[in-house]
């Protein structure tokens, strides 16, 4: 039949979010947290695909040039960096904001025992993730 679609679910839907060692895609649940938050901000319409692609691209640039090795962490603080810029330069979050909200979650993660979820405490909704 012309025109007919047809739709295989994948056996594993979260195949592509593993490594084909079969681990997790991300080390980390903020490496996912900032990819979500660069894809929602491209979804809603705030920064354009291209614009997000260009913020990266500037990023990972930048971190090649200062001589960081070319691995997962360097690309997701590229992703990191790119998302901080943008908020900044769009106005959406002030750097004193952002600066603080780093300073919070630093001071909590190193206040919070081994093992256990990193948590603010008192801290403004704008801060919580």
């Amino acid at each position: 039949m012309l025109g007919k679609v047809t739709l295989n679910l994948p056996e594993d839907p979260l195949g592509p979010l593993r490594r084909k060692d079969g681990d997790p895609a991300f080390d980390d649940a903020w490496q996912a947290q900032s990819l979500a938050i660069a894809d929602t901000l491209v979804g809603a319409g705030v920064v354009t695909a291209t614009g997000w692609a260009e913020a990266l691209g500037f990023e990972i640039q930048s971190a090649a040039r200062a001589g960081a090795p070319d691995n997962a962490d360097t690309y997701y603080l590229a992703v990191l960096g790119a998302v901080e810029k943008l908020l900044h330069q769009m106005e959406i979050v002030g750097r004193d904001e952002l600066d603080a909200s780093v300073e919070a979650w630093r001071q909590a993660y190193l206040s919070t025992p081994h093992g256990k979820p990193v948590e603010l405490q008192g801290a403004p909704k704008s801060m919580h993730c």
